[in-house]
């Protein structure tokens, strides 16, 4: 379909949510820009869920074979005791609500990758640039880029992460939105030493999850140090010895994998910290602004949905804008259509994350309880019920393409 629409849209954001939106734009005929600040996409890194709803957006897009072929099949998730012995084995849709041989696990880099070799030929590229000021004129909005270009666009989309820059020049500072859901984690490769392949190992204390998983035998494995922290511990995201420092002083256990774990974190080359928090917004527009993906509704790790979210909302907002005469129209239908999915979503991290890293003993201990007498845990089906929730419209056909 090359159905052209006089109306230049820019986006913000090269990772998932962005070139996704760019895919579906172009294909519906818009004129898209999209600019990202960093100099080159970035490969590999820990693998994300594409599920449920998601896995109708990859089929139509054309691109599930080679997502297939990308797939790192992650077999089991094995629970640990405290003090470091095998509380449970299970498949991970057991508790993600995933269905085995339909969802799809890839490296977050191959995905993005996947996306961009959609787009790449057909939409104009500005890396190592991004926005610094928008103007929106009402017929229009006037964008300055860091480079010091100024052009025109009759949309602009903030499809940027949970630190979108637009969403702070258009709705205001990010602190408005930022729902800080109490813990911090630490991510990082470490070499795999521990014969670990296809799976995933959880350790718990009240409060903390130590978590390691392998994919291919002979690759590097993906740690992570997730911890409760009743404040953002805001003096660490300064200085990545403090963040090192913090998670070091919060896993001092010598049981298990931790040492070697905390060892690794101090080492690593790709240390990535933050705080696991959402974003929540009263509203995804103002004018001729919008925002998709985690820029609008960030749904955070713990939820397992994030970039499954993302993909949806970018469909949505494309086949919007595409039937819709005007950008207010599309953009609140857009919002009306997958708010309650996002919101089914977003409720997983505090359901689902009560899983993953209990905050108290009583919790631990009546999670572990049921780990031992179960094959799946209740948070399956709260994920199960939340991935399915929006039936995706058919705007092509809608079209009457």
């Amino acid at each position: 379909m090359n159905r052209r629409v006089n109306r230049k849209i820019l986006i913000s954001g090269a990772s998932i949510a962005g070139p996704a939106l760019a895919y579906w734009l172009d294909r519906y005929g818009f004129e898209v820009t999209i600019v990202e600040k960093a100099s080159h996409l970035r490969g590999g890194g820990y693998a994300i869920d594409i599920r449920g709803t998601a896995r109708d957006v990859v089929e139509r897009m054309g691109v599930l074979p080679r997502l297939r072929q990308l797939h790192v099949d992650t077999r089991q998730i094995t629970f640990l005791a405290p003090d470091g012995t095998v509380l449970a084995s299970l498949r991970p849709e057991a508790f993600t609500g995933g269905t085995e041989g339909l969802d799809l696990e890839v490296r977050r880099g191959d995905l993005a990758d996947c996306l961009y070799d959609q787009v790449k030929d057909k939409v104009e590229l500005l890396f190592n640039d991004s926005i610094a000021t928008l103007d929106d004129r009402g017929g229009h909005v006037e964008v300055t880029f860091d480079s010091g270009v100024r052009r025109t666009f009759d949309l602009v989309v903030g499809a940027d992460g949970l630190h979108s820059h637009p969403r702070g020049l258009a709705f205001g500072p990010e602190e408005r939105y930022h729902r800080y859901l109490g813990f911090c984690f630490a991510g990082f490769t470490m070499p795999n030493d521990f014969g670990l392949e296809h799976e995933g190992v959880l350790w718990n204390l009240p409060g903390r999850a130590a978590a390691l998983y392998a994919h291919e035998p002979g690759e590097p494995m993906h740690g992570f140090l997730t911890f409760a922290q009743d404040e953002p511990p805001f003096t660490a995201f300064r200085s990545p010895q403090a963040q090192r420092e913090l998670v070091a002083s919060t896993f001092p256990d010598t049981v298990w994998a931790i040492p070697r774990m905390v060892a690794a974190m101090r080492a690593a080359e790709d240390l990535f910290f933050d705080v696991v928090s959402q974003i929540h917004m009263p509203a995804w527009s103002t004018g001729r602004v919008a925002l998709v993906g985690d820029a609008a509704y960030a749904t955070s790790f713990m939820s397992g949905q994030g970039s499954s979210v993302s993909l949806v909302g970018a469909y949505v907002l494309a086949g919007e804008l595409a039937t819709h005469g005007d950008h207010v129209t599309a953009f609140a239908a857009y919002e009306k259509m997958v708010r309650d999915f996002v919101e089914q979503n977003q409720a997983l991290a505090t359901e689902g994350g009560g899983v993953v890293a209990p905050r108290t003993r009583q919790r631990l201990d009546a999670r572990n309880a049921m780990l031992r007498t179960q094959t799946a845990l209740p948070s399956g089906t709260e994920g199960r019920a939340a991935n399915t929730a929006l039936v995706l419209p058919d705007y092509e056909r809608a079209l009457g393409s």
